[in-house]
């Protein structure tokens, strides 16, 4: 059978919500959110124990409704901060199948619906584990905030402006390379020309991503081919970040790192995978222009 990214059986993806025809629910139903363990693409990297990694996936859901106990409809923006040693992510479409289901749910204030997406989307991202359950962040945004979201570029030293030959169909870690002759150097990279496929439809994924390091300096054309290599590269948001940490970290040894994506968004979501070796704040939560 062939596999998807990750070791998962692209048959067995196909029957997640993303993978069919789906009726949009006029009824409540926290049912609707698909739980996809991330053990399996962790296992695919070659990780055994902890992840040389912490850090936390960061949702924004554009499209969350529901009514007040007058019925009338109540409109907000949310943000999901996921932390990433849940033993689960949850399936983009379910999410946003179980977020329509509350458009006709009647809720007496905005801190009732915060409680309750909390505690769905905890209840699935640790469904079937033995942990205990941890935090996950929930905000939300009435449109009298709307206006006071950041907005901008990711900052750092674009590889965009490099002229390269791209020749590359998938991504090669034999292309990143750091030159441990040098002082070690603090940069931050940055590229918009990322784009990866859905493992299920095949839809183009596409992103600006930015690398924190600090280390041998990092061979900055190899580093830009390495990730152009990902655009036909079949995989969830999350792991190829991840991927792109670990072979950054297995093959260029910096002492520090930090990966982030940001993706446009798809069916009113966007994810924005976070991943970075040593203890730090959350990136600002900024909006880029194709966001």
């Amino acid at each position: 059978m062939q596999e998807a990214e990750g070791g998962a059986p692209a048959a067995w993806l196909h029957t997640t919500p993303l993978g069919q025809s789906s009726a949009y629910p006029d009824r409540y139903d926290p049912g609707l959110l698909c739980p996809l363990p991330r053990a399996a693409a962790r296992q695919a990297l070659a990780l055994q124990g902890l992840p040389p990694f912490t850090g936390a996936d960061v949702w924004t859901a554009y499209e969350v409704s529901w009514l007040n106990p007058r019925g009338k409809p109540q409109v907000a923006m949310a943000q999901f901060t996921i932390p990433a040693e849940t033993p689960n992510l949850i399936e983009s479409k379910s999410l946003k199948l179980y977020l329509n289901s509350l458009n006709h749910e009647r809720m007496a204030s905005l801190e009732e619906v915060r409680a309750r997406l909390r505690a769905d989307l905890t209840e699935a991202l640790w469904r079937g584990s033995e942990q205990p359950p941890g935090h996950i962040g929930v905000q939300l945004w009435t449109p009298a905030q709307w206006g006071g979201e950041l907005h901008g570029a990711l900052p750092g030293l674009s590889l965009d402006r490099l002229d390269v030959e791209c020749t590359h169909d998938e991504p090669d870690t034999a292309l990143l390379r750091a030159d441990a002759t040098q002082p070690p150097v603090q940069e931050v990279l940055t590229s918009d020309l990322f784009r990866s496929l859905c493992p299920v439809t095949g839809q183009p994924d596409w992103a600006s991503v930015q690398i924190a390091y600090t280390g041998a300096p990092i061979d900055q054309e190899g580093l830009l081919r390495y990730l152009v290599g990902f655009r036909r590269h079949a995989g969830f948001h999350e792991q190829c970040v991840e991927r792109i940490f670990v072979d950054l970290w297995r093959r260029c040894q910096p002492v520090r790192l930090a990966v982030l994506a940001r993706f446009t968004r798809r069916g009113g979501l966007d994810i924005n995978p976070w991943r970075t070796s040593h203890p730090q704040p959350l990136p600002a939560a900024l909006r880029l222009a194709r966001q």
